[in-house]
């Protein structure tokens, strides 16, 4: 038996890897083979031990949570340049594309609306077909006018905001305004001021979740202070590569308990949208019980201040 063939049939009764962990095992394998080569076998490990070595190092990696980046400079014989990002430096380049990004949005006036357009699939886990959405929304910037929203397919109409209506996140942008930019401060606010457990760290990523999730445009800062907050959280770990709605390679973060993962694109980091386990619920013997569980992917397409209802970017 040869050791490539030992070793997949290690992985199959081990750790399943994702492609991009494979790579990384298959370069520190062969690196592995031509030190080996390099410098004799006289007084040291078999080869099969050297390998089965190599193999698990990367293993092990993909289940820390390491995303394992596998770039080409453009020549096809080229070799392989192998990156390891944490989450928390994935979060932090995240917040550095969104400031560039987000140097493109003016700033909007009261008057005007938040326009969003945002593609939806739903994949049941239990077999059924999957089903799309394209939704739209204009949001009043400051509440007081009526605001449209699809969402599902399905049309709401909002009234204006009421003067003491309370409501996280805020969609008002003078509310949103009032949120620190400091990342420390920021997720000092997520913890609602309680010192970091695991509870109160579950919560600001959940928090963070439901400020990133609606219709609005961030002001300046806002969006990268959320990302760079979150990069300090304690066990927010990647998950597994992924694919959004619209195609575009992507890498996750998530927390431990939580059913949404953010998406950032592979490349350079641009946020995408979000990744949400959830289910349908259903009146059985007189009480209402989750049924019918779900992958969802959300991805962002177009995010734009316009000046009325039914106008588009």
């Amino acid at each position: 038996m040869d050791d490539l063939t030992e070793l997949r049939e290690w992985e199959a009764g081990n750790l399943q890897l994702t492609p991009q962990a494979r790579a990384a095992a298959r370069a520190r394998l062969f690196r592995a083979i031509d030190h080996e080569a390099r410098q004799g076998t006289r007084g040291r490990l078999s080869r099969r031990l050297v390998l089965r070595g190599a193999f698990v190092g990367a293993a092990t990696a993909a289940a820390a949570g390491i995303a394992v980046a596998v770039t080409r400079d453009g020549d096809s014989a080229s070799t392989p340049n192998l990156t390891t990002l944490s989450a928390a430096q994935i979060l932090q380049k995240a917040a550095d594309a969104s400031r560039a990004d987000h140097s493109r949005l003016p700033i909007p006036r009261d008057d005007q609306y938040f326009y969003t357009k945002t593609y939806i699939e739903r994949t049941p886990l239990k077999g059924g077909r999957t089903r799309t959405w394209t939704d739209e929304s204009w949001m009043s910037v400051d509440g007081s006018k009526p605001s449209l929203r699809h969402e599902y397919g399905k049309v709401h109409h909002d009234p204006p905001l009421g003067k003491h209506e309370v409501r996280w996140p805020p969609t008002v942008y003078a509310k949103l305004k009032k949120l620190p930019t400091d990342p420390d401060e920021l997720l000092e606010t997520l913890r609602h001021g309680q010192q970091s457990t695991p509870q109160t760290d579950q919560g600001a990523f959940f928090d963070a979740c439901l400020l990133m999730q609606g219709p609005r445009v961030m002001p300046p800062g806002l969006q990268a202070a959320a990302f760079e907050a979150l990069a300090d959280i304690p066990r927010v770990r990647v998950d597994r590569d992924d694919v959004d709605i619209l195609g575009r390679p992507g890498v996750g973060v998530s927390y431990p308990g939580i059913d949404f993962t953010f998406l950032f694109d592979r490349d350079t980091y641009v946020y995408l949208g979000m990744r949400l386990k959830g289910c349908t619920t259903k009146l059985v013997n007189g009480q209402w019980r989750d049924t019918n569980p779900y992958f969802e992917t959300k991805g962002l397409q177009q995010i734009a201040v316009v000046d009325g209802i039914g106008r588009r970017p």
